[in-house]
């Protein structure tokens, strides 16, 4: 008897322990960091009343930052307007610094502005790529402060490049040829013209870079947001990631490599440099204290070449600005091909952008996380809805774990079979132990029962939840996708709660005095996660009891602790979850009727009916 409690406390430790970790990594551990992160809100808020004078890059200071549209109508602009994209270049410096992507939006409530990704410099928060050129005692070499021509009335557009011009007045004459694709890929092929007398020595630059950040960026908790690159060393290609708080403790990381790409990201954008393939470049990820401002940057500079008199030269980089889609990365990675299965493939063409469908942060279960979405994209393309790809994708799971998940099953409906005879052999030999014990292994392997499979559909369903977990997290393609009815945005929480009906009584219990944090904090359930946990009740009650009286009583709190605990998540992972849970029960019903073993189920119907249950032997 102690033996055997021995065992099921073993097992119910073992569970419970998986299930306490995945809670403390994903719902204790962001809401200690949001706790942090208000915190630190607050004391920099008041550092920054106290000191509102921030400094410019190059260290001069400005009386305070302006609005964007002040900071637009300070240069002369050329504007942008593509499929996916809208905003401007900026003659001064040649700088893509004003960007909007017009396929997304910051929310999903009809009117919401798009989704922002470069704002121009004196703003808050500037961000923007510049390119120019470098080199030792040579005057007015295009940069930052650089005022370019460009023809009057002129727009860039896919299929309509821009071309802009710059004479630094001592025999050095520059053009800039500006084109752009129909979705986030801009092509800048610099000419310069030595028209002097002298040679002259100068090298290609490339920045992006970022001026602060905001709050949640600075603390990201399930995806990279900061520094990314791919560096290539011949045929060696390294992913370089460096989240933003290591960044700003490093200071600066040097790098050198043969083409590759650099730049920054965030969850779902990115601003990425991409130099020439064959080029071998040296770069940096550096953090540059400017005030009270952080200045991220990425840059890199190219190798020096030598102009002579009358020579032309010219340097082409690709800027992609825009957001992480991942069949779309794949295309860029592969000179524009589709690529169904690309992410197989080395890049190797000279167009080819080595591993850039690594800016998704596929996490440490990559080899999990991958596959799913390639499962979940493939579906999303065939029935146009990523819930209900959700839900093919949890068929395609159950399918390949039926085997392990029936013999499961078909273990624990022996054990709840045999649950009589085990009470006798407890009654009989309650004081004997040692024989309890025997006796029980005894019909354990007269029945071919093994007790420990009891855990094992769900630890086997761990990993996949995870992984569902980081595809729901970082993919934009789940951002804002709708499933049915309420549920408009699966990467969220489920925006219907118990506190007020689901909607029947007009009011939003997060508004109520003391305790509306609570309701939609904490304590928020909504349609789905109780649509789970009676579905984890049921699965529960299909199973047999294990362990003494105490263990079986704290059994049953676990469908209510769960949730709450499971409320928190995106919705999308309580459709896969929910759903998981029903074909789980499905499968245990059959089995249960196939071996006559009573179960809740006709339970169920027999009171509904008023009939009696059918005798199952």
């Amino acid at each position: 008897m102690k033996n055997d409690n021995n065992r099921n406390t073993i097992v119910f430790i073992v569970c419970a322990a998986v299930l306490l970790i995945v809670y403390q990594v994903f719902v204790l551990g962001p809401a200690a960091k949001k706790r942090d992160i208000q915190a630190k809100a607050a004391a920099a808020a008041a550092q920054v009343q106290a000191a509102n004078t921030p400094l410019l890059p190059n260290g001069q200071p400005a009386s305070a930052y302006v609005p964007r549209d002040q900071a637009l109508a300070a240069a002369p602009r050329v504007r942008i307007d593509t499929p996916a994209l809208t905003g401007s270049v900026s003659l001064k410096g040649g700088r893509i610094d004003d960007l909007f992507l017009k396929n997304y939006r910051e929310t999903i409530q009809k009117g919401s502005p798009l989704v922002e990704l470069f704002r121009p410099q004196g703003t808050q928060n500037a961000y923007f790529a510049e390119l120019g050129w470098v080199g030792a005692n040579i005057p007015g070499l295009p940069g930052g402060d650089t005022t370019w021509s460009a023809p009057a009335g002129a727009a860039l557009a896919p299929g309509k490049p821009v071309t802009l011009t710059y004479d630094n007045g001592a025999g050095l004459k520059f053009v800039r040829t500006i084109a752009v694709d129909d979705r986030y890929m801009f092509t800048v092929a610099d000419t310069v013209t030595n028209s002097g007398a002298a040679p002259v020595q100068i090298a290609p630059y490339g920045s992006v870079q970022r001026q602060g950040l905001s709050e949640e960026q600075s603390h990201a908790a399930n995806v990279h947001e900061g520094a990314i690159g791919v560096v290539v060393d011949g045929s060696k290609t390294e992913l370089q990631h460096v989240k933003y708080k290591d960044w700003k403790k490093k200071g600066e990381i040097d790098f050198k490599s043969s083409g590759g790409w650099f730049g920054v990201t965030d969850k779902y954008w990115m601003a990425s440099l991409i130099p020439a393939q064959h080029e071998a470049v040296s770069g940096k990820f550096r953090v540059v204290p400017a005030g009270q401002t952080d200045i991220y940057e990425t840059n890199y500079v190219g190798p020096t070449r030598a102009l002579a008199p009358g020579q032309s030269i010219t340097e082409t980089t690709r800027v992609f600005a825009g957001a992480k889609t991942v069949p779309m990365l794949q295309d860029y990675q592969y000179s524009g091909a589709p690529a169904k299965f690309g992410s197989f493939r080395k890049a190797v063409g000279p167009n080819d952008i080595p591993r850039f469908d690594e800016a998704v942060d596929w996490g440490r279960l990559w080899f999990f996380t991958r596959p799913i979405f390639t499962i979940l994209e493939f579906f999303f393309q065939h029935v146009g809805n990523f819930g209900v790809a959700i839900l093919l994708l949890t068929v395609v799971v159950k399918l390949l774990f039926f085997p392990l998940a029936n013999k499961s099953y078909e273990s624990l409906t022996k054990m709840k079979k045999i649950q009589p005879k085990l009470e006798e052999i407890k009654k009989k030999f309650e004081k004997d132990p040692a024989k309890l014990q025997q006796e029980t292994m005894g019909l354990y392997q007269r029945e071919k029962i093994n007790p420990f499979m009891g855990c094992l559909p769900m630890l086997v369903q761990i990993p996949v939840f995870l992984a569902l977990y980081k595809v729901l997290s970082v993919t934009i393609e789940m951002r804002h996708a709708p499933f049915f009815g309420f549920i408009r945005d699966l990467s969220a929480r489920d925006p219907s709660t118990i506190w007020n009906l689901f909607g029947l009584i007009p009011y939003d219990p997060a508004h109520l005095a003391l305790i509306g944090g609570f309701l939609n904090g904490p304590l928020h359930i909504g349609a789905l996660a109780l649509a789970y946990g009676v579905t984890m009740w049921l699965n529960q009650a299909m199973s047999p009891q294990m362990g003494d009286p105490i263990q079986q009583r704290m059994m049953q709190f676990f469908p209510l602790v769960f949730t709450f605990i499971m409320a928190q998540f995106a919705v999308g992972l309580l459709v896969y979850w929910a759903w998981q849970n029903i074909l789980t029960i499905l499968q245990q019903y059959v089995i249960m009727r196939r071996f006559k073993v009573d179960n809740p189920i006709d339970d169920i119907i027999a009171r509904l009916t008023g009939k009696a249950k059918a005798t199952t032997g």
